[in-house]
């Protein structure tokens, strides 16, 4: 049967696991319906709340494909909570990991502290060499290999990443270390380099690398018991994890990567936020992605998302793989605020997650969250929490965590305290905004702030506020919005190989029949993926530069794959160069050599379009039926009369001045005093500034 045949028409399931909450879509093409569903996670075994909320949306035998999105790596990394972990590499080239790139966590002062994933006792070196030309100058000492691996076992590692120096030109070394390593080690997690990320730059292909195998037991574990779980309910269907690059890997293939599922669960709400932003005519959008664990941030301009080559989830922890350029905190719902040595109050990066939970969860945790601030501001409506496992918030708790580790040790009352937390947790959080934005040379005047995961909503107003954005566009189900991404997200992937070579010595046949083969052996992982398509395009990209130069500027090939060619030349490329390097630089180099210094290659799977018309507000709804009770509500040191809305039932068209708390049962909207909001045409929530 081929690919074409086993396509898959039938009902599809979004499912975003995320470290508090497992958030699901489900949409029928045939006939449009969807629905959604909000369930806590189960931290430790994320499967249970996966299979809890794919029963809520119907009988799991009878669904045909389910694309699943995941934050398990990213909050693994943001914790480091990963595996622990060996490397195997090039005498003299064991503390690449520690040295990195001769950078340091603060700008000011000349030290920082620095621990890398692996600890120098577990970075053990052997005899080999590869020149950078491909050469092998010393053969790999093989005995040195299973010595290092044995030493490895015995001191508790549970992965292993073989990086050898240059094993990009040339992997014949690092694959025979490998197969060594493999026939001795108990289980699958062995890597190397040169399977991860065959390119130039030994720090972020040993970073890269290393972060896979720390990945690799959590990430390996997890889609096992999900398997099994899916298995005992009977499901037969397709089942593929969303890549960081907005496509689609079967499980397998996850297992073997999982860096490429590091930021998985923010990119399919990337995916979203653009079709939503698009939809509703806000072509310059900075999303903000708030769960229970991170804050992860990504720009959208003139309609289109950022993808970034290279990443960094925390201070060196260095992803060099094709994802959509987000930028991660550690500032959650479940973010825990504590007042540091110095007596400054902190939130995060340590977050309490779904077990324990905030306070307010009254699951056994007593140290404050960002939750647990917003219940006692009354900003979340403690007798209505969103997940609908809870019946009620521990307000009286939260309040007792509140007192007793920020309160008191700063000298101020209970309510000065929660608004304190809120407050620093909103600056941490328009510091990311202002990384991807002003520091790039946007200006946020002229972009709107899209708020979503479970507590986004709840900070739009402050951002505004805070970074002087436009506006706010919160989606029309918020908490849902990663799980919609997963749903209607193109299919994609990427290959990456350095070639390294001059314009002007480029063989055209050879460079052309290597584009060929990266382009085919891409279109081929989409076509085996097994979900419907409208067409496959093949997208290629350069890194290049002017001899000399160390940083390379990324160059998009005006070519595609046509049978068995793409028409590349060398005079293409060179003008594909210098007309991106004087958008870049607003000048050229002229006399200087140009290089080619690596190729990626995207096949995407078109998806048929979502009709984000679909998920607006249904006719007959009226501004009486959505009328709730008012509550006291706290903002800027004193009480204020709150007004209280359904949001699903709010009209199009409506607008409500602020404050306002708009109640859904997957997020909650606070309308800070001096902003207002309108219903848009598709139901979304547009805020935007009174005075």
């Amino acid at each position: 049967m081929s690919a074409h045949d086993q396509t898959i028409t039938g009902p599809m399931i979004g499912v975003d696991v995320g470290g508090t909450f497992t958030d699901l879509f489900f949409f029928d093409a045939q006939t449009g319906q969807f629905q959604t569903a909000k369930v806590p996670s189960n931290r430790g075994n994320e499967a249970v709340g996966f299979i809890e909320g794919l029963q809520k949306l119907g009988p799991i035998a009878g669904f045909s494909s389910i694309v699943h999105g995941t934050t398990v790596g990213t909050n693994a990394l943001l914790e480091r909570k990963g595996a622990r972990i060996g490397v195997i590499t090039t005498r003299g080239f064991r503390d690449v990991l520690e040295m990195r790139r001769r950078d340091r966590p603060k700008t000011w002062g000349l030290w920082g502290d620095f621990t890398p994933i692996a600890d120098r006792d577990m970075r053990l070196e052997v005899s080999e060499r590869v020149l950078a030309d491909g050469a092998i100058y010393q053969p790999v000492d093989l005995a040195q290999v299973r010595g290092a691996a044995q030493e490895l076992l015995a001191k508790g590692a549970e992965a292993v990443a073989v990086i050898f120096i240059n094993a990009y030109a040339n992997a014949a070394n690092e694959q025979a270390a490998v197969e060594a390593v493999r026939a001795l080690w108990p289980n699958d997690n062995v890597i190397a380099s040169s399977e991860i990320l065959p390119e130039i730059r030994e720090f972020e292909r040993a970073s890269t690398t290393a972060l896979n195998a720390y990945l690799q037991p959590v990430v390996g574990s997890y889609l096992a018991r999900l398997q099994s779980a899916l298995d005992r309910d009977g499901f037969k269907g397709s089942f593929h994890i969303v890549q960081s690059n907005g496509g689609v890997m079967s499980t397998a293939t996850a297992r073997r990567l999982p860096i490429r599922t590091a930021l998985s669960g923010p990119a399919a709400g990337v995916i979203a936020a653009g079709a939503i932003a698009k939809a509703a005519g806000f072509d310059n959008v900075i999303t903000g992605d708030l769960g229970g664990t991170s804050f992860d941030v990504s720009l959208i301009a003139g309609g289109r998302s950022v993808l970034a080559a290279q990443t960094t989830i925390d201070f060196g922890l260095v992803i060099r793989t094709p994802m959509i350029e987000i930028s991660t905190i550690g500032a959650g719902g479940g973010s825990i605020a504590h007042v540091d040595k110095g007596g400054m109050l902190q939130v995060g990066p340590e977050s309490a997650g779904s077990v324990p939970g905030p306070v307010c969860y009254a699951q056994g945790n007593d140290r404050p969250t960002l939750t647990d601030a917003n219940v006692v501001l009354g900003r979340i409506n403690a007798a209505r929490p969103i997940g609908g496992k809870l019946a009620s918030l521990d307000v009286e708790a939260a309040k007792r965590a509140i007192a007793r580790h920020v309160a008191e040790p700063l000298s101020i009352d209970v309510m000065a305290a929660a608004e304190a937390i809120v407050r620093v947790a909103n600056a941490r959080m328009a510091g990311a905004i202002r990384l991807v934005s002003i520091e790039r040379g946007h200006d946020p005047t002229r972009f709107t702030i899209m708020p979503f995961g479970g507590g986004g909503a709840l900070h739009a107003g402050a951002l505004v506020h805070e970074v002087g954005l436009s506006s706010a566009l919160v989606p029309r189900f918020p908490g849902i919005t990663s799980a919609l991404g997963c749903v209607i997200a193109d299919l994609r992937h990427d290959e990456v190989q350095t070639v390294n070579v001059l314009v002007d010595d480029l063989d055209e046949a050879a460079f052309d029949a290597l584009m060929v083969r990266l382009g085919r052996k891409a279109t081929a992982v989409v076509e085996q993926a097994g979900i419907e398509v409208d067409a496959i395009d093949v997208i290629y990209e350069l890194d290049m530069h002017y001899l000399g130069q160390t940083h390379t500027i990324s160059v998009p090939l005006p070519v595609t794959l046509q049978g068995d060619s793409t028409g590349v030349t060398a005079a293409l490329v060179r003008e594909a160069f210098e007309q991106a390097y004087q958008t870049s630089f607003s000048r050229l180099l002229p006399g200087l050599a140009i290089r080619i210094v690596t190729l990626r290659t995207a096949a995407i799977g078109r998806r048929p379009a979502f009709d984000l018309a679909s998920l607006a507000p249904r006719e007959g709804t009226t501004l009486d039926s959505a009328r709730r009770e008012p509550r006291q509500v706290w903002f800027g040191g004193a009480w204020h009369e709150t007004s209280v809305w359904s949001r699903l039932d709010l009209p199009v068209g409506t607008v409500i001045k602020g404050p306002a708390i708009l109640e859904q049962a997957d997020a909650t909207t606070v309308v800070d005093p001096h902003l207002s909001a309108r219903v848009d045409a598709f139901g979304n929530v547009v805020i935007e500034r009174t005075v």
